[in-house]
């Protein structure tokens, strides 16, 4: 699998004129070899030439963290005393065209463009985004397995069986974080809990307001289950209920919210351009009234990212294609009052979109 995604990396490159990838910490890592890097102050980088081997250059107190892989890429421990960035600009040699990691720390950067100073640098997500943002059959039944597992969740929050009253957001957020990792995540990447007016923030950070009754609470949430061959892909979903019987104002909004996922879902077919998407989802919120409390694209693309190509966004005309997975997510926020927001991934398929989140769409009442 991962010298496969190397040969495919070589022929963008090669495409792109690139002569020199490099790949330190961040999802690209992990996705091309298997190893996911510590953010440390050390540096690890995944040197991979257009017409040569590649080569994992890693801090030797690191090394025996990384599975060797000698027929995907060769080791270059590196000692204290010794310059990574030396090492690293050995190994990429004469490249007049660089290609690196978005997730690279700018020290390396910078060092590494004094180190190699003729060098054109470029984002490395230009070669990696094109290949990562395709999904093999296998990632799409990895990103449902992630996905049945937080609609899990999902469903014991819509049947009451997760308590709400009387709690704070952040001890919710922090019964979602566990029962992420119950339900065989490896770690949680957010957990997202906005009772009442703190719905109207999209990325609301879960603190001492405690929920309360006749009220709503969006609730945001998902993580990262990572297999053995060290590929971690992600969930995330977003469902709101509330706390008592809704006022018709609320479910007014929260229709319109409904129908407009909907048809963002519905839209969502091979060779259709993504932006599409999103134009058929909020053009039904703008229809209803509420366009202006509609802030934010209509989706991200998810595999070993939470949030990674493609963007469902106006002004992104690449069309989509089988094998890309995205959610689908307009939400609906009035500030001072409340807000709700309803998301799921979908996949697509030659035969059209995927929905792999099944949880209960409708606004459920919770008491």
């Amino acid at each position: 699998m991962f010298a496969s995604r190397l040969d495919r990396a070589r022929a963008l490159m090669a495409d792109q004129s690139v002569d020199v990838l490099m790949l330190s910490v961040g999802a690209d890592l992990p996705y091309f070899c298997g190893y996911e890097a510590m953010p440390l102050e050390r540096l690890t980088m995944l040197v991979v030439p257009r017409d040569g081997e590649a080569t994992l250059v890693v801090p030797r107190m690191e090394a025996p963290r990384v599975v060797e892989r000698p027929e995907v890429f060769g080791m270059r421990p590196w000692d204290e005393t010794e310059d990574p960035v030396d090492i690293v600009t050995r190994l990429a040699g004469s490249a007049s065209v660089a290609a690196v990691g978005d997730h690279m720390w700018s020290r390396f950067l910078v060092e590494l463009m004094g180190a190699m100073p003729d060098a054109v640098w470029r984002r490395g997500s230009d070669v990696t985004a094109p290949i990562r943002s395709v999904k093999t059959a296998d990632e799409i039944e990895r990103l449902r397995a992630a996905a049945a597992a937080v609609d899990r969740i999902a469903g014991r929050l819509q049947r009451g069986e997760i308590e709400l009253l009387g709690l704070t957001e952040a001890e919710v957020s922090a019964e979602l974080g566990r029962q992420i990792l119950a339900e065989g995540h490896d770690r949680v990447n957010f957990a997202i809990v906005a009772a009442g007016a703190n719905a109207a923030s999209p990325h609301h950070e879960p603190g001492p307001r405690i929920v309360g009754p006749d009220e709503v609470v969006l609730c945001d949430f998902g993580g990262t289950m990572v297999g053995d061959d060290g590929v971690g892909y992600c969930s995330d979903i977003t469902r709101c209920v509330y706390t008592g019987e809704p006022p018709s104002e609320f479910d007014e909004l929260y229709g319109v919210l409904f129908e407009a996922q909907a048809a963002g879902v519905a839209a969502a077919a091979a060779g259709t351009p993504a932006q599409d998407v999103d134009r058929a989802a909020r053009s039904i919120i703008a229809a209803a009234g509420y366009g202006d409390y509609f802030v934010h694209r209509t989706g991200h693309g998810i595999g070993t990212e939470a949030h990674e190509d493609p963007y469902i966004v106006e002004g992104n005309d690449q069309p989509l294609a089988a094998g890309n997975a995205f959610s689908v997510e307009p939400g609906i926020y009035v500030p001072g009052r409340w807000g709700a927001r309803l998301e799921d991934i979908v996949a697509i398929s030659p035969a059209g979109p995927d929905p792999l989140n099944r949880a209960d769409h409708h606004l459920a009442v919770v008491a």
